[in-house]
C-alpha cells in the first residue's frame, strides 16, 4: 500500500505527498488537467505545443534545462488526450530548485514570439518526421476520426492538421495558458526523501501566491453509440506490408468495462504463450507481429488491434482470421489456470510500479485526476474479482461488428 497525504492550497493547487527515505533523490511531478480533448476543433494540438513550451524559458530561467542539469537532475514530459504531465527528479538537497522551476514557469511562462517561432518549428518537423513521412505515421490521424464522429478525441495529440500548429498566434497560445495551467487546474506530487512538513511549507512557499484561473471547461459532447461497422482501405502506401487496424468502442478508464476489456487484451497478446502470438504468429504465419491493447482513457476509449501481415498472406485471409480469433474467445473456455496467470502478471506490474519514487509520484498524481488518489491502492481489487463470465460477457458485449472501425493499409 502507498502512504501518501493530501493538501489543497487555497488558490485550489493539490500537493500530493509521499516520503521514501530509501532514495535520496525527490521527484516532483506536475499534472495539468488538459488534454488534446480540452482544445477546440480548429485549434488543435495545443497542449503537445505546450509540452515543448513550458521548455523555453520563463521570466526568471531563460535556460530550463541549464537548471536542471546544475542542479544533478533530469525531467522530462508527455501529453495525453486528457492531460499533460511533467516530472523533475532531483537530488533530494536540490528540491528548491525544482520547485523554484516548476512555479516560475506556471507564473510567468516566457511568450515572447521568438519562442513560440522556435518551438512551432520543433512541432511541425515532429509533425512532418512521425505522421506524414514515417511508414504507418499517419494511423491516427486516420484511424481517430474513423471511430469518433463528435467527441474530441477524433484527433490526436499532436493536432488535426498541420496548419492549426503554424498558424497559431500569440494570443492563441496565451489564452490556452491562462485558462489551463493554472494552480487550481495542477496537482503536484512529491515524491522521495522529503519529509510531508517540509514538502507543504516550500510548495506554499513556491506556489501559494499564484493566482487561480476559476476558469470552468465546458462539457465534452459524447459519442453515440456506433451502429455499423466503419471501414477505411489506403491503397498503394509506402509501407513494408500490408497492415491492418481494428478498433472497438469500450468503457473509460474507471469503469469495470476497462478492467474486464485490459485483462482481454492481455489473454489475447500478453507474451509469447498469448492467443494471438500462437494462433496468428507462430502456429500459422499469417501475421508477422500483432497486438491488442486498450487506450484507457478518462471518457470511453477504445480497444485496438494491430497486425503486420506477413509476405504472401492476403488482407481478407489476414482479417478473417483476425475476427475469428474474437469469435472462438466469446465461444470458447477460457480456463481458470489461463485468467488467474494474466491477474498475477498484472498484479505484479502494479507492485512493481510502486518501487519506483519516480513511477510512484506519477501515478499518484493520475489517480487523483481520475478523481481519488487513493484509487491506486484499489487496482489489486479491481482485478481479482473478474470472473471468466464477466469477461465472456464483456467480449461479446465489445466485438460486435457494427461497434467496429477497422483502418487498412495496402502496400504498393
Amino acid at each position: 500500500m502507498i502512504k501518501f497525504s493530501r493538501h489543497i492550497l487555497d488558490n485550489g493547487l493539490t500537493l500530493l505527498c509521499s516520503y521514501d527515505a530509501g532514495t535520496p533523490f525527490v521527484s516532483v511531478n506536475i499534472l495539468y488537467k488538459v488534454g488534446s480533448k480540452n482544445e477546440n476543433a480548429d485549434k488543435t494540438g495545443f497542449a503537445h505545443l505546450f509540452e515543448h513550451l513550458m521548455f523555453g524559458g520563463s521570466l526568471n530561467i531563460p535556460d530550463f534545462d541549464r537548471e536542471i542539469q546544475l542542479a544533478g537532475g533530469d525531467s522530462n514530459a508527455y501529453t495525453t488526450n486528457d492531460y499533460t504531465n511533467y516530472y523533475i527528479t532531483v537530488p533530494a538537497a536540490n528540491i528548491e530548485t525544482a520547485l523554484w522551476l516548476e512555479s516560475d514557469r506556471m507564473l510567468n511562462l516566457n511568450f515572447s514570439p521568438q519562442s513560440l517561432h522556435v518551438q512551432q518549428q520543433v512541432v511541425t518537423e515532429e509533425y512532418k518526421q512521425r505522421y506524414l513521412n514515417a511508414p504507418y505515421g499517419d494511423i491516427w490521424l486516420r484511424l481517430r476520426p474513423l471511430a469518433y464522429k463528435v467527441h474530441p478525441y477524433r484527433w490526436p495529440t499532436i493536432g488535426m492538421s498541420l496548419g492549426h500548429i503554424e498558424q497559431a498566434t500569440l494570443e492563441d497560445v496565451k489564452d490556452f495558458f491562462n485558462k489551463y495551467y493554472t494552480p487550481d487546474n495542477a496537482i503536484i506530487s512529491i515524491c522521495g526523501n522529503i519529509t510531508e512538513d517540509k514538502a507543504v511549507a516550500l510548495v506554499k512557499k513556491w506556489f501559494g501566491d499564484i493566482p487561480p484561473a476559476h476558469y470552468r471547461k465546458p462539457l465534452l459532447p459524447a459519442e453515440p453509440k456506433q451502429q455499423e461497422a466503419r471501414r477505411l482501405v489506403l491503397e498503394n502506401n509506402p509501407v513494408p506490408a500490408d497492415m491492418i487496424w481494428k478498433v472497438y468502442h469500450m468503457g473509460n478508464r474507471l469503469s469495470e468495462n476497462f478492467y474486464h476489456c485490459d485483462i482481454i487484451s492481455d489473454i489475447l497478446s500478453n507474451g509469447q504463450s498469448s492467443r494471438l502470438y500462437l494462433h496468428l504468429i507462430k502456429n500459422s504465419g499469417i501475421f508477422s507481429d500483432v497486438d491488442a491493447y486498450v487506450s484507457g482513457d478518462t471518457d470511453p476509449g477504445l480497444f485496438i488491434f494491430s497486425g503486420k501481415l506477413s509476405e504472401g498472406v492476403s488482407v481478407e485471409e489476414a482479417e478473417k482470421a483476425m475476427e475469428s480469433e474474437l469469435e472462438h474467445f466469446i465461444s470458447d473456455p477460457i480456463s481458470e489456470r489461463e485468467l488467474q496467470k494474466i491477474i498475477h502478471k498484472t498484479e505484479a506490474r502494479i507492485c512493481y510500479s510502486e518501487i519506483s519514487y519516480q513511477t510512484k509520484a506519477g501515478n499518484l498524481a493520475f489517480f487523483e485526476f481520475l478523481g481519488d488518489a487513493g484509487l491506486i491502492n484499489c487496482e489489486n481489487k479491481k482485478y481479482e474479482g473478474i470472473t471468466v463470465d464477466k469477461l465472456k460477457n464483456t467480449a461479446r458485449e465489445l466485438f460486435r461488428p457494427e461497434n467496429s472501425s477497422t483502418l487498412i493499409y495496402r502496400k504498393k
